[in-house]
């Protein structure tokens, strides 16, 4: 019977190749691949709203949304596309010195910026299309909503949800890459995300399209009534909130989740460990 998946430590293999493969690209394809992520990750964030928005209990809302946001995630890559939070896995193939820091830095910057441009260009598109007057102004109402609460975390929480959201993600491209069919690397990127997305964690890149649309959705006095939302609330909404309460600390986190604990760990388990144990038998010699 033909194997269809890859055993954890063949990943760990995969992995680095990936890594190598990603900072090989020119810096003109990073941006151009880097945009598209950020799209197709709005994208999701945009359905994520249209499909809850109008859920009225908690639970259930957040369960729908959640189940058709990792339509991001495979477009990513399934299609082919750049993804800062998931190329946070680069970290792997650094660690086991196949990549240096600046080639991994220059591709997470890179990328970072083209993943912005890509967020922002469909929020700017989404106002312009008038689809936020669905119900009666319900859904501009909510992602005014939602641009708040995630304007007004303190830098610890947005520092730790990023952290448990991006290991899930993270996780999602490594089971992704260990799945050897294309449904099943549709299933290895639905669980893991539609489990953050549930969870209320933090995505940076995600948040380049909650917030920013939210930010311009409040200019619309309809769209800010329905809200429900004080004078004061809204004006919390802003691009200062947007980077100093949200981005710079989901960011942190985000690495620390994906490149830090989730790449580190499985670098030292099926690649680190066993160049330990040759140098006490090379010593030997």
């Amino acid at each position: 019977m033909e194997k269809r998946f890859l055993a954890p430590a063949a990943i760990a293999d995969a992995m680095i190749g990936v890594g190598k493969g990603k900072c090989s690209l020119k810096t003109s394809q990073m941006l151009l691949l880097g945009i598209f992520a950020g799209a197709y990750i709005a994208f999701g964030a945009f359905a994520c709203g249209m499909v809850s928005h109008s859920v009225e209990n908690v639970g259930l809302s957040k369960f729908v949304g959640a189940a058709v946001f990792p339509v991001g995630l495979m477009l990513v890559v399934m299609c082919g596309a750049e993804l800062f939070t998931g190329n946070n896995l680069i970290a792997v193939a650094y660690l086991n010195k196949d990549v240096t820091m600046n080639q991994m830095l220059k591709n997470w910057v890179v990328v970072y910026i083209g993943n912005f441009i890509g967020s922002i260009l469909v929020a700017v598109l989404i106002i312009g299309s008038g689809l936020l007057t669905t119900s009666g102004g319900a859904l501009g109402a909510t992602a005014i909503k939602v641009a708040s609460a995630k304007a007004s975390l303190t830098f610890g929480q947005a520092v730790i949800r990023g952290i448990l959201c991006n290991i899930l993600v993270v996780l999602a491209v490594w089971f992704a890459v260990g799945a050897q069919d294309f449904i099943s690397k549709i299933w290895a990127c639905w669980f893991p995300i539609m489990l953050f997305v549930l969870s209320g964690f933090e995505h940076s890149i995600a948040n380049m399209y909650f917030i920013p649309v939210g930010i311009m959705a409040k200019a619309n006095a309809q769209f800010a009534q329905v809200s429900g939302l004080t004078a004061e609330a809204l004006a919390n909404i802003n691009w200062g909130t947007f980077l100093v309460n949200n981005i710079i600390p989901v960011t942190i986190g985000n690495i620390i989740g994906g490149a830090v604990i989730v790449s580190w760990v499985y670098w030292y388990v099926y690649k680190g460990s066993k160049k330990e144990e040759k140098v006490p038998a090379q010593a030997a010699k």
